[in-house]
């Protein structure tokens, strides 16, 4: 038996993940490529804010990709990924269910760089990305998905979550 869009019903213990609770403060911190604005939770904005410049200081210019994502907008995606004639059990070692996505919270938040296609695993060889993997963690993020995660999602170096609510 399966749920809504054919997600099992015990998805997020099966994966190790917990329901998010949906952020309703959220503040614009710029725009992605495709000009569509991003926003973040205050704090996380603050946090994104300080780690971006500190890292322009350091001469590498991150880009904010994605940040919150609404329940209604994860279900959009799966379905048209399911409408597109992918398998839920594909879609979701990329995506997470509606209810799970740290996108929910305003506290996860995408990142790229200049003149590299963002959302792929070749983000992990950038200069970006080294030095997130050295220094997120001074501004409160972590990375949500290294390779091998419990949770059954596929490495997602560009996918950094803000701890520090």
């Amino acid at each position: 038996m399966t749920g809504p869009l054919g997600i099992p019903p015990d998805y997020g213990i099966s994966r190790g993940l917990r329901l998010q609770i949906e952020a309703a403060d959220l503040v614009a911190v710029g725009v992605n490529p495709d000009g569509r604005e991003i926003k973040l939770s205050p704090k996380t904005a603050r946090a994104w804010s300080r780690m971006r410049d500190a890292a322009s200081s350091a001469g590498i210019t991150l880009v904010p990709i994605s940040g919150f994502r609404s329940v209604a907008r994860q279900r959009e995606i799966i379905e048209a990924k399911l409408a597109a004639g992918q398998a839920i059990d594909s879609i979701l070692s990329a995506v997470a269910a509606p209810g799970y996505s740290e996108h929910h919270t305003g506290r996860a938040i995408d990142i790229g760089v200049p003149d590299e296609p963002p959302l792929t695993e070749d983000f992990a060889l950038t200069s970006g990305y080294a030095w997130l993997e050295a220094n997120a963690a001074k501004f409160g993020f972590r990375l949500s998905f290294p390779r091998g995660n419990t949770h059954g999602i596929a490495y997602e170096p560009w996918h950094w979550f803000h701890e520090a609510e």
